[in-house]
């Protein structure tokens, strides 16, 4: 990053190591993520210390962390125009968090919408990182002088957060940090679960048929497109009271970059089975290639392992940039 103009603007995301990256992470956020390469000095983060706000076995989180390392790159995430590291392997990420910790108060946190929810779905397990979350989130992206942060609607409580954490900062000491803006990217287009068209697709919903993965065999990605739930006409249509069949002439589109204009009238009467077959080879090919490359990385750990290392490097220069000024803002002594 250091090699590249530095009057681009500096746009920082993370991401928890979940596993896998389907279809509609990979058209709502990764195509949009490739474009910005070349125009923003990126930092991409797996924000495997998130994570840990849910008890994780050590074995898995450690797989599953790697896989979606190599995911990223396999997507064409490029370590020479970005830094893809993990959140981890830069201290200054929770050295900040302690200090910024001292700066934030317990009403802001308690206020805080998606801490409500997950105490409420994890009332066995309301632990003080739950709480803590968005500070640390907020070291993540004021560390780096963060200009714009892609943000969901999930996630605009905590940007927020993050400034209000900044500009008090600043107003204290004198200006410290960038106050970061949410970056709203063009959207790609929603992609619907095979199985409930009315609901997104995630990776965390409990049927196995109703997300497809960038990285899933082809046998398996047309077994769940036969699969794909659709409607009792025969015709293909984009319609509103056609969800299911519209949600996969959304996909055809997205995979061939075909107007969905011209696949209805390709395969208008052609019936279901036809159809969705169709669909199931677009997305096989469109993946093949991340497919085959992420097999490939994956059998060179030691390749992704110095690509980490190289990425945590680059992003703790510029982490120590800001950590030193912190601290001699607010009167640490400092070591000589």
């Amino acid at each position: 990053m250091e090699n590249q103009p530095i009057n681009k603007p500096i746009i920082y995301s993370g991401i928890q190591p979940t596993g896998i990256i389907t279809i509609g992470n990979y058209i709502g956020a990764i195509s949009n993520w490739l474009k910005l390469q070349d125009d923003y000095n990126s930092i991409y983060g797996i924000a495997d210390l998130h994570a840990l706000t849910v008890r994780q076995n050590p074995a898995e989180f450690r797989a599953r962390a790697m896989s979606f390392f190599a995911q990223y790159l396999a997507c064409g995430l490029d370590p020479a125009k970005s830094i893809i590291y993990f959140q981890s392997h830069v201290k200054e990420h929770t050295e900040l968090a302690w200090i910024l910790n001292c700066y934030t108060y317990i009403g802001e946190m308690t206020r805080m919408t998606q801490f409500k929810d997950k105490s409420a779905k994890h009332q066995d397990n309301i632990n003080m990182g739950l709480l803590d979350y968005p500070v640390l989130m907020a070291a993540d992206i004021l560390l780096y002088q963060t200009a714009l942060v892609p943000v969901g609607a999930d996630q605009k409580q905590h940007l927020e957060i993050a400034r209000d954490i900044a500009n008090r900062f600043n107003n204290i000491y004198s200006p410290t940090f960038v106050v970061p803006e949410g970056y709203i990217a063009k959207q790609g287009a929603k992609i619907y679960s095979l199985q409930d068209p009315t609901s997104k697709m995630s990776k965390s919903d409990p049927d196995a048929n109703a997300a497809v993965s960038i990285i899933e065999d082809a046998d398996s990605i047309m077994r769940k497109f036969k699969r794909a739930v659709t409607d009792c006409e025969t015709v293909v249509e984009y319609r509103e009271d056609k969800p299911g069949v519209s949600n996969l002439l959304t996909i055809f589109s997205e995979m061939t970059g075909r107007t969905i204009e011209d696949i209805v009238n390709e395969y208008h009467d052609k019936g279901y089975a036809t159809f969705k077959q169709a669909v199931g080879e677009s997305v096989v090919e469109r993946f093949r290639p991340i497919r085959e490359e992420y097999n490939r990385l994956m059998n060179d750990k030691g390749y992704l392992m110095s690509v980490a290392k190289e990425g945590a490097e680059k992003a703790q220069r510029i982490a120590y940039k800001t950590i030193a000024k912190v601290k001699r803002k607010i009167g640490l002594t400092e070591l000589k």
